[in-house]
C-alpha cells in the first residue's frame, strides 16, 4: 500500500472515531473547600468531572476544569449553605455502555454507607460513586459496582488525598486509584 494524503486522511477519521467512543471521568468527594492541586491535574487530563458531595465552597465546581468543561455534582451532608441549593442530592449520568448514580452515601449509614442499600437504590447503574466516608474503596463483588475516591482535600484523607478515574469504552470500563502523599498539605 502507497501512503498518500488520502490514507493520512483516512488514519485520522478511523482514529477520531475510536477516541470518541472513550471516555475518562474524574471521580471525587469531600473537598471540604481545598481541592488538592495535584488532583486539579488530573481533573485537567479527564474529559468529565464528577463530585460525589461535600464540596463546601463554590469555587472548588469552578476549579475543576475537565477537557469538556462537563462538571457533575450531588450535594453532601455538609453543603447546606444557600448556593448549594441548586444541587441535587443524587444524580445519574448516561456513558457508553451504562449509566452510573451518584449520591453522597450518607443516607444509606452514617458510619459504613450500605452497599446492598445503594444497590437496592440504584439497580439500573453500571457504577455507583458514593463519598462521605473518606475512604477510597471499589466493591466490585457484584454488579452494579459501588466506588468511592475518598477524599480529595485536606480533611481525613486516611493517608494523602485521593481521587479515582474511570475509563469508559463501550462495554468496557476500568477504574484507576491515586493517592497522593500528605506531606505537602
Amino acid at each position: 500500500m502507497r501512503w498518500t494524503q488520502d490514507s493520512s486522511n483516512f488514519l485520522r477519521q478511523i482514529t477520531q472515531r475510536y477516541m470518541m467512543n472513550v471516555t475518562t471521568i474524574a471521580v471525587i468527594s469531600d473537598t471540604h473547600a481545598y481541592l488538592d492541586p495535584r488532583i486539579a491535574d488530573i481533573i485537567r487530563e479527564s474529559d468529565i468531572a464528577i463530585h460525589a458531595g461535600d464540596i463546601c465552597s463554590s469555587h472548588i465546581l469552578k476549579d475543576m476544569r475537565p477537557k469538556t468543561g462537563k462538571v457533575y455534582a450531588v450535594a453532601g451532608n455538609n453543603d447546606i449553605a444557600p448556593h448549594f441549593a441548586e444541587i441535587p442530592a443524587e444524580l445519574e449520568i448516561a456513558l457508553p455502555g451504562g449509566k452510573i448514580a451518584v449520591e453522597h452515601g450518607h443516607l444509606h449509614g452514617m458510619q459504613k454507607p450500605s452497599h446492598a442499600s445503594l444497590r437496592k437504590k440504584h439497580p439500573q447503574a453500571k457504577v455507583i460513586i458514593y463519598g462521605h466516608t473518606h475512604k477510597m474503596l471499589q466493591d466490585k463483588t457484584e454488579l452494579p459496582w459501588v466506588i468511592n475516591p475518598g477524599a480529595a482535600g485536606k480533611t481525613r484523607t486516611r493517608g494523602g488525598p485521593s481521587c479515582l478515574t474511570v475509563r469508559c469504552e463501550d462495554d468496557t470500563w476500568e477504574i484507576t486509584e491515586h493517592r497522593f502523599t500528605e506531606e505537602n498539605l
